[in-house]
């Protein structure tokens, strides 16, 4: 993993001793959160969302899924770390027939809460970005045969 995909968070826990439950103590330890782990829960986290049809990929990152025959879950998901403060664009494809205002915030109240809950990082910003509408097969058989 390159160093510029890592980045360190300090994270102090609070400890309680069983002599005197009152008194915490204090415990520093460095955690490294990749930005393609982040990546990936913010990935997942989009695609449960109703309405969503997928994600989409840019041009030089299709070609090097192609290459590498591999799955990435982080897919169309751009991670933007500074310190403890993390911002998230998505590149998805919409369903044809949805409204694109509620999904949007519905994917945006998903990533953050996903992200906040399993990293501890700040979400400061989720940006989506509608790449295409997906259309579904049923919709197009109908239109067929309505004509």
């Amino acid at each position: 993993m390159s160093e510029k995909a890592k980045k360190n968070v300090e994270v102090k826990e609070e400890v309680a001793t069983a002599a005197n439950p009152s008194t915490n103590v204090e415990i520093a330890t460095n955690l490294n959160i990749s930005e393609d782990v982040i990546g990936i829960i913010a990935g997942l986290a989009a695609s449960e969302v109703e309405g969503i049809a997928g994600m989409t990929l840019g041009f030089v990152d299709g070609i090097n899924q192609i290459l590498g025959g591999n799955k990435k879950y982080s897919k169309g998901v751009k991670i933007d770390l500074d310190g403890k403060k993390v911002t998230v664009d998505l590149f998805v494809n919409i369903k044809y027939g949805v409204r694109i205002p509620d999904v949007a915030w519905a994917a945006q109240n998903a990533v953050k809460n996903s992200v906040e809950n399993m990293t501890g990082l700040e979400v400061v910003a989720v940006n989506i970005n509608v790449q295409g509408i997906t259309f579904d097969k049923t919709v197009e058989v109908k239109e067929q045969e309505e004509e």
